[in-house]
């Protein structure tokens, strides 16, 4: 009996040293994480160069249009003034940079000072095909955002369904705030929870490419159709047949792969290839840093069905019946 016992131990011993050798191989992204930077999908106009100075950073940032209001708006706030009415009171209501959080830097990626996270095509900007964006609307099948006859032209992000930032993809952006994810790991599955309308990726894990079994094409859900697979100390995550009615960088003929890696200890490489022959001219290729967050996520409590729906619909019903068309307001619709 001793002698089985020390057998068991000593199998159970080995199964764990084999586990833990498999789980080295693997790259550890578990945390919190943060993309805040000014640095967006696609290279500003008049700049020429994906790699810059910290001297032309530094000027890239001032000119910002973040960094103007928040240098705009630094000063102390008079709390004993009354607010501003009518059509003012929208600009002095709504967010202002007491409530914004973008950052104030271009991000570093592999050490380098970028001024988009679109590396191919070499000019920094997304190919699209002729028509650009309305090819999206014209792939979504949903009615064009703008009436307020009902919920279902109002924006997602309006109805608290999925960010307006696109921070939980497919590719993962960042915003105006809330820009940290949690990412927890399993043996198989990579769970990355996005602050941001608090979107879920919930992406199982398989042994390699060709073990990839996506859900029937009449399943779109949100975020998309996410598989991944480790290559050594990458995490890769095939992506897609996202819901339509998202309008995101992919519809139902298009593919992302994603590549996640830790490129210091305190920074995850984001890589991912764009490839939709529906909307763009060629593939294209991009590349984001995470870095290591302090903070844990903020609760982002909006959701389906929240008052503020009630109110955006009611008060256009209250224009309607005294004589004016909800129409009038589409301006300020994001």
């Amino acid at each position: 009996m001793k002698g089985l016992l020390k057998k068991a131990v000593a199998v159970s011993i080995l199964a764990l040293c084999a586990g833990g050798a498999h789980a080295q191989k693997r790259p550890d992204l578990q945390g919190f994480w943060s993309n805040q930077s000014v640095t967006r999908m696609e290279r500003p106009q008049g700049v020429d160069k994906l790699n810059v100075s910290e001297a032309e950073a530094i000027e890239l940032e001032r000119s910002s249009l973040w960094n103007q209001v928040y240098r705009e708006q630094a000063g102390a706030v008079n709390v004993n003034e009354p607010l501003a009415a009518g059509a003012a009171a929208f600009e002095t209501r709504g967010y202002n940079a007491f409530w914004i959080d973008p950052g104030r830097r271009l991000s570093k990626v592999k050490g380098d000072y970028r001024t988009s996270w679109v590396v191919e095509p070499s000019n920094g900007r997304i190919p699209w095909k002729t028509g650009g964006r309305a090819l999206v609307q014209a792939a979504s099948g949903k009615p064009p955002v703008g009436s307020y006859n009902g919920i279902e032209t109002r924006p997602l992000a309006e109805r608290c369904l999925l960010s307006f930032s696109n921070a939980g993809g497919p590719v993962m952006q960042n915003g105006l705030y809330n820009n940290t994810y949690q990412f927890v790991q399993s043996p198989d599955h990579v769970m990355i929870l996005v602050e941001m309308a608090h979107e879920a990726r919930i992406i199982p894990i398989v042994s390699g490419p060709s073990a990839v079994r996506h859900r029937p094409a009449e399943m779109t859900p949100w975020l998309g159709d996410s598989v991944g697979w480790y290559e050594g100390e990458t995490l890769v995550v095939e992506t897609v047949n996202p819901n339509p009615w998202q309008r995101g960088v992919i519809t139902a003929s298009g593919k992302l792969t994603e590549r996640f890696s830790r490129w210091s200890d305190d920074q995850i490489l984001y890589e991912f290839t764009v490839e939709d022959p529906s909307l763009y001219t060629q593939p294209w290729k991009g590349e984001m840093s995470f870095h290591k967050s302090s903070e844990p996520l903020y609760e982002y409590a909006c959701h389906e069905g929240n008052y503020a729906m009630a109110g955006i619909l009611g008060g256009a019903r209250a224009q309607e019946r005294g004589g004016r068309s909800a129409g009038e307001n589409s301006e300020v619709e994001s």
